[in-house]
């Protein structure tokens, strides 16, 4: 641009620079992480699913064995990528089933529920993977906290070999899988079978144990030669207006850790819960079980912009839970007692775009309403809680702990951190895909100069010698539900597990659109063909 003489020349890299200045997140994927968010760039993918997976599994793999009825296998390759398949069955947000080919005829594949099948399988024959590890190694590696990332980390540093040690402050393992989610979601028996699954690996258990209060960040460097962070994003984000001392008013975090600890909390008969995501969702349908009459749901902008997972506010929505949207709270308005009786809302219209590419909530002048209530739930977002941590360690202003985002390394050389706490996206599935990172980012720190042995993928993993799937519409198999009559009395799970026939059924609705790349990599490893140029240019 500086050197072009003519006006053509110095304008036509502003597109570029344009691109570059904000969407520069999309070209370092693409480069240092050979991955393309949008999933549209065919050579760097085997098959969409797979590469929406954040995880990576290969899940065209696993559905191939399901359809042979090969469940082990199909384990073994889940838990290749996964170490928690019987949680990511039940309450991942499936970005895999988003992106899934079959779309483009009827409906996704029920990645899931096939996931899910077979990590009940194992369960409930009381089926245990032998334990994998590539060699045993004299350091050790220090794990804060039990969530879906510390889990994931502790998993795969196991399997290098590491000494691990996971301390949870919890008296329970799981961090927000066990705390946070209700057990009409997550049943905390399958959610046992995974942490089991983790501790067959050879990795202890500290529970109880309280980064601040029972040791330092200094003292887990002096004692280990990594940490890897994973403490969460346990504080309330304030609402910021006038009334939330009120007696009434609780945290919807504190709420769920209460109820799925054990604890006992008094519902009234009205509530309003405040929020849009996950937590407030799992808040709102908990409520209506512990006996509420009526749960409101404010939210400043509409249904489609709820970070939720679409499913569960439907699921809210047939319960009986009452939607406000374009509605933002003003104040909770209390009684001569001091406890809660209401909410005062402002209504909203949607404005510009902001950077989060939704369109910005701007208040209508003199549109104000009250909503009667005795408790209100807020969950408008969270922070971390960095109590214990020294202050060599780099926060931003939000309290985040600043991480490199390709190594999860601190501002600390032997502290690494990952999941909520980094202000990364809050969903379990990309926690743990931290997690997994962080481990082999932590194995690379540790190691040194030591080679590593070339290991070569088992050309039995590759499922391709089957025929061509015929494409043709095939409705999705649902599993079966709880009436929601049944539901709204109790914990029990709602959504049911498929049987085998109809998990079977709807691994032949895979269109398996691996094969093409599988099968070319399989005759190459076994020197039945030799590399093309087409092959050679997408590796």
């Amino acid at each position: 641009k500086a050197t072009a003489l003519c006006g053509l020349g110095q304008t036509a890299p502003n597109p570029v620079l344009s691109t570059l200045r904000y969407f520069r997140d999309e070209y370092e994927s693409h480069i240092r992480e050979k991955r393309c968010p949008a999933v549209v760039c065919r050579p760097l993918f085997v098959s969409p699913c797979q590469h929406a997976c954040p995880l990576g599994i290969d899940i065209p793999g696993y559905i191939s064995c399901v359809k042979e009825g090969e469940y082990i296998d199909a384990l073994q390759i889940i838990r290749e990528d996964n170490p928690l398949p019987s949680v990511c069955g039940r309450v991942c947000h499936r970005p895999c089933e988003a992106k899934c080919r079959r779309n483009q005829i009827d409906e996704p594949a029920a990645i899931d529920d096939m996931k899910r099948y077979v990590a009940d399988y194992a369960r409930r024959n009381h089926l245990s993977l032998a334990v994998v590890m590539e060699r045993r190694r004299e350091q050790s590696v220090a794990v804060v906290g039990s969530g879906p990332a510390g889990l994931t980390c502790a998993y795969y540093l196991a399997r290098k070999g590491y000494n691990v040690t996971v301390y949870e402050e919890l008296p329970v393992a799981g961090g927000m899988l066990a705390a946070g989610i209700p057990a009409y979601r997550l049943p905390r028996e399958p959610l046992q079978y995974d942490i089991d699954q983790v501790r067959n690996m050879g990795v202890r258990f500290e529970l109880e144990k309280s980064l601040g209060t029972d040791f330092t960040l200094q003292d887990l460097r002096e004692q280990h030669d990594a940490v890897f962070l994973s403490v969460g994003a346990w504080k309330n984000a304030p609402l910021g207006i006038p009334g939330e001392n009120l007696q009434g008013v609780y945290a919807g975090l504190d709420f769920l850790k209460t109820i799925n600890l054990g604890g006992s909390v008094d519902v009234p008969g009205k509530v309003v819960v405040v929020g849009g995501g996950n937590a407030a969702m799992d808040a709102a349908r908990a409520l209506l079980r512990m006996g509420a009459d009526e749960v409101n749901v404010v939210y400043r902008r509409t249904r489609s912009e709820m970070p939720a997972i679409p499913e569960e506010i439907e699921d809210a929505d047939i319960e009986g839970v009452r939607f406000h949207f374009l509605m933002n709270p003003l104040e909770i308005i209390g009684d001569e007692e001091g406890k809660v009786a209401g909410m005062r809302v402002q209504r909203m219209r949607l404005g510009e775009f902001d950077r989060s590419g939704r369109r910005r909530p701007a208040p209508v002048v003199g549109a104000e309403a009250t909503i009667p209530c005795q408790m209100v739930l807020t969950a408008v977002g969270q922070i971390p809680d960095i109590k214990g941590f020294e202050a060599g360690l780099e926060t931003d202003y939000r309290g985040n702990v600043v991480i490199d985002p390709y190594t999860l390394q601190t501002s600390l050389p032997s502290v690494f951190a990952g999941g909520d706490m980094t202000g990364a996206e809050a969903t379990v599935v990309h926690a743990m895909a931290q997690g997994k990172k962080a481990a082999f980012s932590i194995h690379d720190y540790l190691k040194g100069d030591e080679e590593e042995e070339t290991i070569f993928i088992s050309p039995q993993r590759i499922k391709a010698l089957e025929d061509t799937p015929v494409v043709e519409e095939k409705p999705r198999i649902r599993a079966a539900e709880l009436p929601v009559n049944e539901r709204v009395c109790s914990f029990a799970e709602v959504r049911m597990c498929m049987n085998e026939d109809q998990v079977r059924r709807e691994a032949e609705r895979c269109l398996r659109c691996d094969l093409e790349k599988s099968m070319k990599r399989y005759q190459l490893a076994s020197g039945d063909i030799e590399e093309d140029e087409e092959l050679e240019e997408e590796s």
